[in-house]
C-alpha cells in the first residue's frame, strides 16, 4: 500500500462519517456562541457581576463591533448578500442535486451562520438605534448569544440527522 492510500485510509474524505467534521462543527458552534458578535461571553459576565472599568470595556468593545458589522453590512452588504446566494445555492445544487457529500456538509455549516450573520446584523442595528448601555446591553447581548445557541442546537441536531441518514444509505448500499 502507498502512501496516498494510507493516507486516505487515515482519513476518509466522507464527510458525514469523518470524526474531524465532527469536531469542526461543535468547535464552529462553540466559537459562535463564545463570541457574542465579536464580545467574548466572560467578559459581558464580568461587566454584568462587577460594572465599573468591566462594563466601561464591554460598551467599548460592543461598538466598535457593532459599528465594524453596520459598516459591512452597508458598504458591501449587497456584494454579500450575492456572493452568499450564490454560494449556498451552489451547495445546494451540488450537494442535493448531484449527490455531492463534501458539498452537502459545507452547506450544513454554511447556511446556519449566514442566518447568523443576518441576526447579528438586525442586533447590531437594535442596539445602535436605541443606544443600549450597560445592563440593557448585555441583557440584549445575551438574548444574542441564546439565540445563536439555539440556532447551534438546532444546526447540529440537522446535521446530525442528515450525516446519520447519508451514513446509512451508502452503508446499505456497499
Amino acid at each position: 500500500m502507498d502512501w496516498y492510500d494510507m493516507i486516505f485510509e487515515l482519513i476518509d474524505m466522507r464527510s458525514f462519517s469523518n470524526f474531524w467534521y465532527w469536531i469542526g462543527l461543535a468547535v464552529l458552534w462553540s466559537s459562535a456562541a463564545h463570541r457574542v458578535m465579536g464580545v467574548p461571553f466572560d467578559s459581558i459576565q464580568r461587566a454584568k457581576r462587577n460594572g465599573g472599568q468591566a462594563m466601561i470595556d464591554l460598551e467599548d468593545l460592543a461598538r466598535i463591533n457593532i459599528n465594524r458589522i453596520l459598516y459591512i453590512s452597508g458598504v458591501s452588504g449587497l456584494w454579500l448578500l450575492g456572493f452568499t446566494s450564490f454560494l449556498l445555492t451552489t451547495l445546494v445544487i451540488m450537494g442535493f442535486v448531484y449527490h455531492v457529500e463534501f458539498a452537502q456538509a459545507v452547506f450544513l455549516m454554511a447556511f446556519p451562520m449566514s442566518i447568523l450573520g443576518l441576526m447579528s446584523i438586525s442586533t447590531a442595528k437594535k442596539i445602535q438605534e436605541n443606544g443600549m448601555t450597560g445592563l440593557v446591553l448585555c441583557k440584549q447581548l445575551m438574548r444574542h448569544r441564546l439565540y445563536t445557541q439555539f440556532l447551534g442546537m438546532v444546526s447540529i441536531f440537522v446535521t446530525a440527522v442528515w450525516g446519520m441518514y447519508q451514513n446509512l444509505s451508502i452503508s446499505a448500499l456497499g
